[in-house]
């Protein structure tokens, strides 16, 4: 082989290394990236912020009890906050624990005297979008909804002073469900891993083998003192400022926090049901809840809080306040 015919062969070899190099790197790229835009390691997910010192007087209790995981399957479009006696789109379901008596048709008046999955006889109704599975030979929407593997209910107090009752019919909001399209502004979503609690995300996170895919609601607590809803249903109960103290013009009620898990099988995608022109974008998780809470019951909250009890009402049919 002449030196010039060596050369040109040396060329043309690291061309074709250079060549390799680079279909390897996109391929690590794509298969990294593999599953969207709205997936996540928890590898990069924010540290929790740490909660704010109480101060003296402060409410830093906490109440805890159990509605269920909505084994009964008690599932519908309605939206009786936002969109009261009307059904909402097919592919959008709600899943619903607490108030049993919720209906494609129904309005908040209708809730009175229906039965509870709630242990304690709290009548209130939650309720928030379903989890699917992204499974092969679905559409868009996904499979089948899927049963939470558990559900936690707790109240929390304020780290700047005493709470006051909830109202009976107060209507509380977190999230947005038109998030994707308009800022995000109310986006409030959190996920997390059942082995990676110390760090969340707003998007879908993607779980080590073996762990949980953990869904939060933290709810804002800070109730104007006047209205049961709001035009937007986000005004009159709003989230605390900075320091965990509450705006002026508000009074600190139960802060609730709602933490799901579920048993997504590793490796496979998932999503909540959102409106169309949404994507299924994780930002527009959302969830709400209507106060029937017993006054009885309540009270019992509200102490609890008050006084730094560590208050658990989770027993089938405990009822004593």
């Amino acid at each position: 082989m002449s030196m010039a015919s060596a050369k040109r062969f040396v060329v043309a070899l690291e061309a074709l290394l250079t060549a390799l190099v680079l279909v390897a790197a996109v391929a690590v790229h794509f298969a990294g990236n593999s599953w969207g835009p709205y997936y996540t390691t928890m590898a990069g997910a924010e540290a929790v912020p740490s909660a704010a010192a109480p101060v003296a007087g402060a409410s830093t209790g906490s109440y805890a009890w159990n509605c269920g995981r909505n084994e009964r399957g008690h599932r519908n479009t309605a939206n009786i906050v936002v969109t009261p006696g009307k059904p909402g789109p097919p592919h959008h379901l709600h899943d619903y624990v607490g108030n049993l008596g919720v209906r494609d048709l129904s309005t908040v008046a209708d809730l009175a005297g229906q039965p509870t999955t709630c242990s304690n006889g709290d009548a209130s109704t939650y309720f928030w979008a379903v989890l699917r599975l992204a499974e092969p030979g679905h559409n868009e929407h996904g499979g089948s909804p899927q049963v939470p593997a558990s559900v936690t209910m707790k109240y929390y107090g304020n780290p700047r002073g005493p709470v006051l009752p909830m109202p009976r019919l107060l209507r509380v909001t977190v999230g947005d469900a038109y998030a994707h399209t308009n800022g995000g502004a109310q986006a409030r979503a959190r996920w997390t891993c059942s082995n990676t609690l110390e760090r969340q995300t707003m998007k879908y996170p993607i779980c080590d083998d073996g762990a949980a895919v953990v869904r939060i609601f933290d709810f804002p607590s800070c109730w104007d003192g006047r209205q049961l809803d709001s035009a937007k249903h986000r005004e009159h109960v709003v989230f605390p400022i900075t320091g965990g103290g509450c705006p002026v013009g508000t009074f600190a009620i139960p802060r609730l926090q709602i933490t799901m898990t579920y048993a997504v099988p590793h490796g496979t995608r998932y999503l909540i049901d959102a409106f169309d022109d949404q994507d299924h974008d994780p930002a527009t998780d959302h969830g709400f809840l209507v106060n029937l809470m017993p006054e009885a019951r309540m009270v019992r909250v509200v102490n609890c809080l008050n006084q730094g009890q560590a208050c658990d009402d989770t027993a089938t049919g405990r009822t004593a306040p």
